[in-house]
């Protein structure tokens, strides 16, 4: 890490759950702090963030961010950030997620806080149609305009929100060659499992000698494409596809047209399900493939760490995904909401170790190169050091 700045610069990085703080950001936090910063992690309520919050230079303050629009409680949330946002006087305030970015471009602007930032990880309203659709549109807007400077996940989803006139071309930027935070080379690396550890493992999970695992690692709902991955499933198995399908994450639907993505519906369907784990580089590490045939992405932190473990990945050709995955060199695109091509492009992987091995070994190869989590978090800091001298030398002109 380079050299450190001075311990009193004060950040706060805003999200709307503490889930997404655990699973994408918590490494790069600590980097942050490891470099000089004083972190503050802002987001709703949650237990996954406690390990991260011990650590030196880090400290956390909850506030309740709804995902979905609800105008009491975003006015009281919004009301609360303004009032942390003048108490704590920070010099940075980062977001990440929709709803935590509307709310903190508000609340930092009026808080006077000298440098707002943002990163956008995808469109909701990509997915959504009508007053939604219209609302979250001009929600991202106003991040874009409320804030100093805004950065997309990938260089696709920077060409679609300049494309979308969401964000101006010089207002918003890409560090490195995208994702949010890389990943950890050291925690995602398949040498920290023996072939009899990776025996056991499946043997525990219930994985029947002589299948292929396919794994799906995210929030298990509609976006994520997950009814197409079990219609693909369920007809690879009826041609006779010795298969088995893991779903690693939290069930994110629940009643109506989503009951059945429920996690006891889909284990009764044979399906092998983990809910929320903080290790899923375990089960990466005994998966052949990974799947992910989402419907709107800002990057993928997940194939990432497949690639880090040497596991191709299966995908839409969506923006985000699209750079994620390099497609026949790391793992395979298919149009998105089509399950029919997405059982294709399994079920010819599946039948093909020689090659999943060549992607699996490529997609290694590219991760540690371009994506690793220590480069990406220099980029971050060279940024910050950036804007942070901008604004104290507009202080002095001033």
């Amino acid at each position: 890490m380079a050299e450190s700045l001075r311990s009193t610069v004060r950040i706060a990085r805003v999200s709307t759950v503490s889930f997404f703080v655990a699973t994408q950001l918590s490494l790069q936090i600590r980097q942050i702090a490891a470099a000089g910063f004083q972190v503050t992690v802002i987001c709703s309520p949650g237990s996954e963030i406690d390990e991260l919050l011990a650590h030196p230079g880090v400290e956390g303050k909850f506030v309740d961010i709804p995902r979905s629009l609800s105008p009491l409680r975003d006015l009281l949330s919004l009301w609360l950030l303004w009032r942390c946002f003048r108490r704590q006087r920070f010099d940075i305030v980062h977001s990440t997620t929709p709803k935590a970015g509307l709310l903190c471009a508000i609340a930092s602007r009026l808080a006077g806080v000298p440098i707002r930032l943002h990163t956008f990880t995808g469109q909701p309203w990509v997915t959504r149609t009508g007053l939604m659709a219209w609302f979250a549109k001009i929600a991202d807007r106003l991040i874009g305009r409320w804030n100093t400077r805004c950065y997309a996940d990938s260089p696709s989803q920077k060409d679609f929100l300049v494309r979308e006139r969401i964000v101006a071309s010089e207002r918003l930027a890409v560090l490195g060659k995208g994702s949010l935070a890389g990943v950890d080379a050291e925690r995602f690396d398949p040498r920290r499992w023996t072939a009899p550890q990776r025996d056991e493992l499946r043997a525990r999970l219930g994985v029947i000698p002589g299948h292929a695992l396919v794994t799906f690692i995210g929030r298990i709902t509609t976006d994520k494409g997950v009814h197409e991955l079990l219609t693909a499933f369920r007809s690879l198995r009826a041609r006779g596809v010795a298969l088995q399908l893991l779903l690693v994450g939290p069930a994110d639907d629940a009643g109506g047209a989503n009951e059945a993505l429920s996690l006891s519906a889909l284990r009764a369907d044979g399906v092998l399900c983990t809910g929320f784990v903080a290790d899923p580089e375990r089960y990466l590490a005994i998966s052949d493939l990974l799947c992910l045939p989402s419907y709107r992405e800002g990057f993928g932190t997940v194939v990432l760490e497949a690639a880090a473990m040497g596991v191709p990945a299966v995908g839409t050709r969506i923006y985000g995904l699209s750079d994620a995955i390099a497609e026949g060199e790391t793992g395979v695109l298919v149009p998105a909401r089509d399950a029919g091509a997405l059982a294709e492009a399994l079920g010819d992987l599946l039948a093909d170790a020689p090659r999943r091995a060549r992607l699996g070994e490529q997609a290694r190869r590219r991760c540690l190169k371009d994506f690793e989590a220590a480069r990406m978090t220099e980029w971050l800091l060279k940024e910050y050091r950036r804007l942070l001298a901008a604004a104290a030398s507009t202080e002095g002109v001033a």
